[in-house]
């Protein structure tokens, strides 16, 4: 398994697998998540203006993270000084239980420690209980001051490691 930045012509892909991976909790005929889906696929429209990491198994992109700090992000969600937030963190369910998300964070946290920054953040959903155990047993913790209620429907649970 190799996690390494995007490279050109690999867009389409990521942002297939990371859609892949949120699919299976979507509600049926739920438009706020027709939306959220559309930005999670949309690897090419961020590539240019964040990172954005792949794992790579086999020559295939199997998972994607997009990283953001206050110098560089996506604006809709205020990212707090000297932290490095990790989002969209996606894996194809062809591909999982081999170690690519654990993989993605681990880079995620890899290059927060080298850009001196003293957290990692990110949010989840309620429903995506195996990636809550994951960064749990990452170190990460709960943090519900940070929780983002993004429509009335639609809430974003926040987690944390402090480097």
């Amino acid at each position: 398994m190799e996690v390494r930045d995007i490279r050109p012509g690999e867009e389409a892909e990521a942002g297939r697998v990371t859609r892949l991976a949120y699919l299976e909790f979507v509600p049926p005929g739920d438009e706020e998540w027709d939306d959220y889906l559309g930005q999670i696929e949309d690897v090419p429209g961020r590539a240019g203006k964040v990172p954005v990491v792949v794992a790579v198994d086999g020559g295939r992109v199997v998972g994607s993270a997009t990283l953001e700090t206050e110098e560089a992000g996506l604006g809709d969600d205020p990212i707090e000084p000297g932290t490095l937030n990790l989002r969209m963190l996606g894996v194809d369910p062809e591909a999982r239980g081999r170690g690519a998300g654990r993989a993605l964070v681990d880079e995620t946290v890899r290059r927060a420690r080298a850009a001196g920054k003293h957290a990692v953040t990110l949010h989840t959903i309620l429903e995506m209980k195996v990636a809550q155990r994951l960064y749990e047993s990452m170190g990460f913790v709960r943090d519900p001051d940070r929780d983002w209620q993004v429509t009335e429907h639609f809430q974003l649970y926040a987690f944390r490691l402090d480097l």
